[in-house]
């Protein structure tokens, strides 16, 4: 070994054993020296040399970069980069066509002594590397090597909600990280790490804007500004999308009208396509919220949906592109149900979209609450794909203070049976085409992404980023091995702290549930800003944003009546589904109060009154952040000091903030139900009166 590689191991193990500070940079892409000097020389003795052909495309290439720089970082040593194998004992980049892996696919195999890294694309090469070093990131064997994996889902978008003037809509994570104004001379460095984590994961398409979208960025100015963009991106994979706005032909095409049926706005839209394919060759399409909240969209001119999606598609013409056609639609009326009104717009459309046409559809009917039933679309629109759409920004769920762990909510919708077809009819394999044969599949998640330099604001808030990543590529991953493999990524690989760590992020999610909306209770956050208990909040700017129109609580009981008796929401699901949910007894109590409005004195099937259950998961969940912060206490020797006290901080915040949340709610609807508190629930120290000059704080009115 040289004298050079000698200091470079010396400068390495120093800095992993001093325990530097990690500001979260790195994200899951940290690859620190491999400790274990037995296993770390068994990983040398398989990374001598990368092999990369002469011939290489630019991702092939970022794929033998990505390899030489995880092994620098792993192994403590340049590995060099060749265009021919020199014996055994190297990682061979190959690109060969196979069926079996589609277009990006990938496998990793042994073969006469090398490992070999193969993709029927180039894109499929870079993701066998970044599977590689996940794979000796996380301290596997390196014998027989069989890694084999292609993607369920073929469009995996992040969708940013960023505005031109540098703010995030819902963004919690400090400002956007497109610096609009400096673009397209200026490229910031962090916009390449930004496309390496995605590659990383999986993600291969990115919309840069705000679905509230400003006409901007269909100007010249603008589609130069993206193209930059998109030319950082492209080496990793990674297409780039516009949100739009409908109105653009007027606001800056000049027309008089934006009707999807009209020439002019149709030759408007075909002539601005071409213009941005232009400056970016491989543009992936459009993405549209119109006509809901205010946004302009096609009902304007007595148009639909269809009319409004299958106009843009038309526009694509030949190009290769896409329209995504958002269904989060309600109309303010205070004597309908919200649940509903999605599917009573686009459900009559089913077939009448065009085949470049996917309807992106929410996971739950309301908006991205911490718990919802699968939305009754999801096996309802056999003729047309659906894009399932989360939320990664917690504009729910306690913001960048709270520490909640977003897979299991994914995963519990993705694994909702929607009955479509019968049983094993997913959520999942809906969103994948599976059920209804369609060819083209998508899903996208609302970035928790911003200019702070761990990214996310909190720094668990990355491993939502990351499995929703890893779960749009494959989504029978489980919760868990994903939590797992964050943290030996991004944390420690100490097997105890590992432990702790992914049972405390598997549970966070029901904890934060309990002390805010448990048994189905949903949207009675903080106005506007969502953040906070207000559940009585009853006179808002419309009435589906006021608490009271969702939780119903009087004198006789609590929740949303959507059973034959009342809305009748639910009746859009299927058979089986209405069977099991139609019953309060056989409810899960989980979506309870979803479709039951319940006497407060019922019993349930957990053998409690609805009060005394209401009150008991209150109290139990605002105790469980204590247990939250006793678990990472537990693993402090094993994380890096700053990083350890800038979760723990977090974590006083959010048991402060659990048990505002229990005060409020308890003490709001004890108003209610007149009942005591169950004896073994010791009462509330302050009243509604002190609990409501809180909100007011904090809502800064």
């Amino acid at each position: 070994m040289s004298f050079r590689s000698l200091l470079l191991l010396f400068v390495l193990c120093t800095f992993a054993q001093r325990g530097l500070a990690d500001d979260g940079y790195r994200l899951w892409l940290k690859y620190d020296l491999v400790r274990d000097a037995s296993q770390r020389k068994e990983y040398q003795k398989q990374a001598k040399f990368i092999t990369i052909p002469n011939s290489a495309s630019p991702i092939l290439q970022t794929a033998g970069r990505e390899l030489q720089q995880g092994l620098l970082g792993l192994l403590g040593q340049q590995v060099p980069v060749l265009s021919e194998s020199k014996g055994k004992g190297g990682i061979v980049l190959a690109v060969a066509a196979n069926p079996e892996l589609g277009e990006e696919g990938y496998r990793v195999s042994t073969q006469s002594g090398n490992l070999v890294v193969t993709g029927a694309t180039d894109k499929g090469a870079l993701y066998g590397a970044f599977a590689l070093l996940r794979h000796w990131q996380t301290g596997q064997p390196v014998a027989n090597v069989n890694l084999t994996s292609k993607p369920r889902i073929e469009y995996r978008l992040l969708n940013h909600w960023d505005n031109p003037n540098g703010t995030v809509e819902r963004g919690y994570a400090g400002s956007s990280i497109w610096k609009w104004q400096e673009l397209p001379e200026v490229i910031d460095p962090r916009y390449r790490d930004y496309a390496r984590a995605n590659a990383s994961i999986g993600i291969n398409g990115v919309v840069f804007n705000n679905v509230n979208a400003s006409a901007r960025f269909l100007t010249a100015e603008y589609l130069q500004k993206v193209a930059a963009l998109a030319n950082v991106m492209r080496p990793y994979g990674i297409r780039v999308y516009m949100s739009v706005l409908w109105a653009a032909p007027k606001v800056i095409g000049g027309l008089q009208t934006s009707d999807p049926l009209d020439p002019q706005v149709r030759r408007w839209w075909t002539a601005k396509t071409d213009e941005i394919y232009k400056a970016i060759p491989d543009f992936g399409g459009f993405l549209v919220k119109a006509n809901s909240e205010g946004e302009p969209g096609p009902q304007d001119y007595g148009r639909n949906h269809a009319d409004g999606a299958n106009m843009l598609a038309e526009a694509l013409g030949q190009h290769d592109g896409i329209v995504m056609w958002r269904a989060f639609v309600y109309k303010a009326n205070s004597n309908g149900d919200r649940f509903k009104e999605a599917y009573q717009e686009f459900q009559p459309l089913d077939g009448k979209f065009a085949p470049k046409v996917l309807v992106q559809v929410k996971n739950g009917p309301i908006d991205f609450q911490a718990r919802e039933p699968f939305h009754p679309l999801f096996g309802a629109m056999p003729k047309t794909p659906l894009v399932l759409e989360v939320q990664l920004t917690q504009e729910y769920l306690g913001f960048a203070t709270h520490l909640v762990y977003l897979a299991p909510l994914i995963k519990e919708c993705l694994e909702s049976d929607t009955y479509a077809k019968g049983p094993g009819s997913t959520v999942a394999k809906v969103v994948d085409g599976t059920v209804d044969q369609h060819t083209i599949s998508g899903i996208a998640g609302v970035a928790n992404i911003g200019s702070d330099r761990n990214w996310t604001g909190h720094p668990v808030g990355q491993a939502n980023w990351y499995s929703y990543g890893r779960l749009a590529w494959d989504h029978t991953l489980t919760s868990q091995a994903l939590a797992e493999e964050w943290t030996k990524m991004t944390l420690t690989q100490e097997p105890k702290a590992v432990s702790t760590i992914t049972d405390l992020l598997t549970k966070s999610r029901d904890i934060y549930v309990r002390y805010t909306t448990p048994l189905g209770l949903h949207h009675i956050m903080g106005q506007s800003i969502h953040y906070g208990p207000e559940p009585w909040l009853e006179k808002s700017a419309r009435p589906d944003w006021t608490s009271i129109y969702y939780h119903k609580a009087d004198a006789v009981g609590l929740g949303f009546n959507r059973t034959a008796t009342g809305s009748n929401a639910l009746a859009l699901y299927a058979p089986q589904v209405q069977k099991q949910w139609g019953n309060p007894a056989t409810c899960p109590p989980d979506y309870l109060l979803w479709f039951h409005h319940v006497p407060w004195t019922q019993t349930l099937n957990t053998g409690k009154t609805l009060w005394n259950e209401l009150t008991t998961r209150y109290y139990s969940g605002a105790d469980s952040v204590q247990w939250m912060q006793q678990q990472w206490a537990q693993v402090q020797p094993a994380i890096d000091a700053e990083l350890h006290a800038d979760v723990a901080a977090r974590l006083r915040i959010q048991q402060r903030e659990a048990l505002w949340w229990r005060d409020a709610c308890v003490l709001y609807f004890q108003t209610y139900s007149k009942q005591p508190l169950p004896p073994t629930l010791t009462p509330p120290t302050r009243d509604l009166a002190e609990i409501k000059q809180l909100v007011d704080i904090y809502q800064l009115r």
